[in-house]
């Protein structure tokens, strides 16, 4: 992709959110119900390719486990609430009334408690008892310190997501996680982020990771944009991460590494235009937050809204629109693409004439720049 001239000094590459692009239908239209939106990753089958976001006003180990049977992956931050007290009820009660002045130094406050192995193992038995695949999200800083906690409770799938995560963070003051290592001797598949450039997707996909989400600081709640001034537009974050997953298949023998869009999806159109740049699931965390049985009750933020020194998150209000069945697959009471997200997604697939998640990362897109 060819450069652009920001000034005499300066030289930057031009990149796309997913606003600036457009699905084009083919030659060919099919019945939306001879579409499959199923997603496969290691031995695990779900019928939808999402995943939600491992924030506390997203899942709540209820959440999670009414999500897997609606046949998506939920995901449980294990450094949130849920693993803090052993009745969280109250703090997510209070940060929901909480005044837009005094939110974030309250929120800090509450998340002070430490972090308890024993309710990880706690949540996550829940959550296996259901009978649904159980994942856990911890931070690349709590990873080593929770990880065999996490293994020994019986997870499925092991989520390491920060704002960005990289194969060589560099510290002077403290080991850090080696990732390619600590990948190599857990028995689990592993799902490792955030990334947004081509060159740190391929040396997480060499860690041996199972998948690599994909975004950084473009959701909802986040603020890291203003706040380091750090951003990356997702229709070309996506699009780099897909294209290191094709080299990195030609450079392994053919290990498939599944890309996972992650941020800045609010949404169905949001959820159509990342897979067709290449993602094979999307991580959703407002678009659930919106849910009834979300925790949040309307309000949704992440672990960066609390962060004790730097926070680059808020808290903001998304309102409820509807059960978490009908914001997955309807019927839908809003017109905004909002809500049956999947259905939507089926149809854009029928549409354009794709029968599965794999074919319709190939259709044929357009750079169409958006005006509100």
């Amino acid at each position: 992709m060819s450069e652009v001239e920001i000034g005499a000094g300066k030289r930057g590459r031009r990149a796309y959110a997913f606003d600036d692009i457009a699905v084009v239908p083919s030659r060919r239209t099919r019945d939306p119900r001879d579409v499959s939106v199923q997603w496969s990753i290691d031995a695990f089958t779900f019928e939808s390719p999402i995943l939600s976001a491992p924030m506390d006003s997203v899942a709540s180990p209820a959440t999670v486990i009414e999500m897997g049977r609606l046949g998506v992956l939920g995901v449980l931050d294990l450094e949130g609430l849920w693993t803090r007290y052993e009745d969280p009820e109250p703090y997510l009660a209070e940060i929901r009334s909480l005044t837009d002045g005094n939110v974030t130094k309250r929120m800090q406050e509450i998340y002070a408690e430490p972090v308890k192995a024993e309710l990880i193992t706690r949540r996550l038995a829940e959550i296996r008892a259901a009978g649904v695949p159980v994942a856990g999200s911890l931070s690349p800083q709590r990873t080593a310190e929770f990880s065999q906690t996490v293994v020994d409770a019986g997870v499925d799938l092991f989520v390491i997501r920060g704002t960005t995560v990289s194969a060589e963070h560099v510290s002077q003051n403290q080991a850090p996680l080696n990732l390619k290592k600590f990948i190599y001797e857990l028995d689990v598949p592993v799902i490792v982020g955030g990334a947004s450039t081509y060159t740190a997707a391929l040396h997480l996909m060499r860690t041996g990771a199972a998948g690599v989400l994909v975004g950084f600081g473009g959701g909802a709640a986040s603020t890291t944009r203003a706040a380091l001034g750090i951003h990356a537009p997702m229709a070309t974050a996506v699009a780099d991460v897909a294209g290191a997953r094709r080299d990195y298949m030609d450079e392994s023998g053919g290990r498939y590494v599944h890309v996972i869009a992650d941020g800045g999806l609010d949404t169905a159109g949001d959820v159509v235009k990342a897979i067709a740049m290449g993602a094979d699931a999307v991580m959703l965390g407002t678009a659930l937050a919106r849910a009834q049985e979300a925790p949040g009750g309307g309000f949704h933020w992440g672990a960066e809204a609390h962060h004790p020194e730097l926070p680059r998150g808020r808290r903001v209000e998304v309102g409820t629109i509807g059960s978490l069945e009908s914001i997955l697959f309807g019927p839908t009471p809003s017109w905004d693409g909002r809500a049956n997200l999947v259905g939507a997604l089926r149809r854009s697939m029928a549409t354009t004439g794709y029968s599965d998640v794999k074919e319709f990362q190939r259709v044929e897109v357009v750079v169409a720049p958006y005006h509100r």
